[in-house]
């Protein structure tokens, strides 16, 4: 089923550093990220162990928190082409618009539930070094698991309009954006773009609570 192979690889997202606001995230300060994630992520674990018990009686009301504070500082216009690829030129300006709108949630709403998971995994934050194009820096991170070798991951982030946002994670070499490729256009080959619009919102609708 389509995004089912994904919730492994979104767990792992739940225990590494959300992002900053553009207002503390200097562009050319590439060497500041690091510090300045670790504090951010720290502030936020610190924030949902606090309103732990709150969400536990209302697990809905971790929807809002990544979206009030982790979504701004993702592409998901980006991230969504990224995913779709070449099929993105082939979608209408309104399904591009549906798929953004759509598959922002999905991640929105498998983030949260995971979120629930985190458990106080170590993670060590490594210099952040800049990117393969200009404009962009990656932010490397480990998370540390007993009896098993660390998890690298990478955020692959873009400085547009002053402001960083992420356009990429990727996991042991794994990419999120290629991941969901790969499903994305198993769905358009069988269903076409509007079956695969479909298919986000029916996800969304699962999600309810």
């Amino acid at each position: 089923m389509i995004f089912q192979q994904h919730r492994s690889f979104l767990w792992i997202l739940v225990v590494l550093p959300l992002l900053v606001s553009a207002n503390l995230f200097a562009a050319s300060a590439t060497d500041d990220a690091t510090a300045l994630v670790q504090r951010t992520a720290e502030k936020i674990l610190k924030t949902l162990e606090a309103r732990r018990a709150e969400v536990e009686r209302k697990p809905a009301l971790i929807y809002g928190m990544v979206e009030d504070i982790v979504a701004p500082h993702f592409d998901f216009e980006r991230i969504t082409q990224g995913a779709l690829g070449q099929a993105w030129r082939q979608a209408s300006p309104d399904q591009q618009r549906q798929l953004v709108t759509g598959f922002k949630q999905v991640l929105i709403r498998t983030y949260a539930r995971s979120l629930l998971s985190y458990s106080g995994e170590e993670i060590r934050y490594l210099p952040s070094k800049p990117g393969g194009r200009s404009g962009t820096v990656t932010v490397s991170t480990e998370v540390q698991q007993s009896g098993t070798a660390p998890i690298t991951v990478d955020y692959r982030m873009h400085n547009g309009s002053g402001a960083w946002r992420v356009y990429d994670v990727v996991i042991s070499d794994a990419s999120l954006v290629s991941n969901y490729r790969n499903s994305f256009a198993n769905e358009i080959r069988q269903s076409g773009i509007d079956g695969l619009i479909s298919k986000l919102n029916e996800m969304n609708q699962q999600g309810r609570d």
